[in-house]
């Protein structure tokens, strides 16, 4: 199944728009090694466990932004495709997380504390 992505830059444009546009729901999809070694993600991230895949509830009728730590989205590409396949609506972040780091973007620490899946923001 094709995976539409999404680059940074629009990512980024998406999340910094005005309150009256919903925000993606952006899920973390890292491997546990990956995931494990790093103490950042992006603002208010929820994770899944991409093997075997463990997807909480996310808010029907929101856009869907997954990202993993691989180059190629190749984990953040079949979960995104397993999400559409359960009627979501949801992309791959084109060179995941090293390539928002390495641009800057904001992070949060893993650790914290996002609003809820059903927030107006982005869940945790």
């Amino acid at each position: 199944m094709p995976v539409p992505r999404i680059t940074k830059e629009e990512l980024r444009e998406r999340l910094d728009a005005p309150d009256t546009a919903p925000r993606p729901v952006l899920v973390d999809a890292r491997l546990k090694y990956p995931y494990e070694h790093s103490s950042v993600r992006l603002p208010g991230a929820i994770r899944v466990m991409p093997d075997p895949l463990d997807v909480p509830s996310i808010p029907s009728g929101r856009d869907i932004v997954v990202y993993d730590s691989d180059p190629d989205e190749i984990t953040s590409r079949r979960v995104a495709a397993e999400l559409i396949r359960r009627g979501h609506r949801a992309a791959a972040l084109k060179g995941g997380i090293s390539e928002w780091v390495t641009a800057n973007f904001p992070v949060e620490p893993k650790g914290t504390a996002g609003p809820s899946p059903g927030a107006a923001g982005s869940s945790s």
